[in-house]
């Protein structure tokens, strides 16, 4: 329960794996660029109370374990790490406003999956305890 973060009326541990890609996998983010590209994502994410649990920049791709809070949807998630870093990283190296003269630094999409502590099996299993001593009108859970 340490782990765990709180709101008000909530108490949550939602992690993501996302990882997304530079426009025509063009090897770009090495050296200064990738050392920019990953302030912007930490910025970020803590302006949105993301947690960063882990991360990489390669060349061409970006990986990412990130808490986001219940409020935030994830595809809103990555619309505010990409965009805030495309904007600043095109803004401030002139070589990739070049290589990106339409303003576009990272590729449409994204790859995301749930990261949890438990597997379906566990989760299955507890629901399976939660029944109460007498069923109640024979509801069961398959």
């Amino acid at each position: 329960m340490d782990s765990y973060k709180r709101g008000s009326h909530t108490v949550w541990d939602c992690k993501y794996h996302l990882v997304w890609v530079t426009k025509y996998r063009y090897q770009v983010l090495g050296g200064d660029v990738g050392n920019r590209c990953r302030e912007l994502l930490r910025e970020t994410a803590r302006a949105y109370e993301m947690t960063v649990h882990a991360g990489s920049i390669n060349r061409d791709h970006v990986h990412m374990l990130l808490s986001i809070p219940p409020n935030l949807s994830v595809s809103r998630a990555v619309q505010h790490l990409k965009g805030r870093s495309s904007h600043k990283l095109l803004s401030e190296f002139g070589i990739l406003r070049k290589r990106y003269w339409g303003q576009h630094l990272w590729a449409r999409g994204y790859w995301v999956a749930s990261s949890g502590n438990v597997t379906d099996e566990v989760w299955a299993e507890y629901i399976r305890n939660q029944t109460p001593p007498e069923p109640d009108d024979d509801f069961t859970v398959t």
